[in-house]
């Protein structure tokens, strides 16, 4: 793909067993979950996922455990943001809390393919194909979640907070 942002996309009921299975748990080290970053869903999602690529699901993105494994194997993998119709809760404060966009959008996963380039504007609230041809409107982040996401996540947020006092 020429270096452009393309989208992986994947259905409804994405669980965190299916982004990160269970069995490679027996390590937290960040390289170690990327190598099998979505393995339960796609098998050469790993090998084929470059930075500043995106997720599009549909439904209850990132359902099942808590585990934030799940956002630690995304994030290092290079994914920029996901984009679903919805996410599990406790998913989408993993995601928050480690510096990962999770993106609410009613339209994306009807809009694009698998394997799309893309453009994600945040503060526009689009998706866009690189042509322009297609594009799916985004929900806004709440703001007190964009300043989370604009320190790199939930503790360099504090941190700056702390540091500004």
């Amino acid at each position: 793909m020429s270096g452009k942002p393309r989208i992986w996309l994947f259905g409804d009921d994405v669980n965190t067993d299916l982004i990160i299975p269970g069995r490679y748990l027996d390590s937290y080290d960040p390289a170690h979950l990327a190598s099998h970053a979505m393995e339960g869903a796609n098998k050469d999602f790993a090998a084929g996922v470059s930075d500043g690529d995106i997720i599009v699901a549909g439904k209850n993105f990132g359902c099942g455990s808590s585990r934030e494994q799940a956002v630690i194997a995304l994030k290092r993998s290079g994914v920029q943001a996901i984009i679903a119709r919805s996410f599990a809760r406790i998913f989408y404060r993993n995601a928050i809390n480690l510096g990962l966009r999770a993106i609410v959008s009613g339209t994306a996963d009807s809009v694009f393919k698998d394997g799309d380039p893309a453009v994600l504007e945040v503060e526009a609230g689009t998706l866009a194909s690189i042509d322009g041809s297609k594009m799916a409107a985004l929900d806004k982040i709440p703001e007190h979640v964009r300043v989370i996401l604009d320190h790199g996540g939930l503790i360099p947020h504090i941190k700056a907070k702390l540091g500004k006092k």
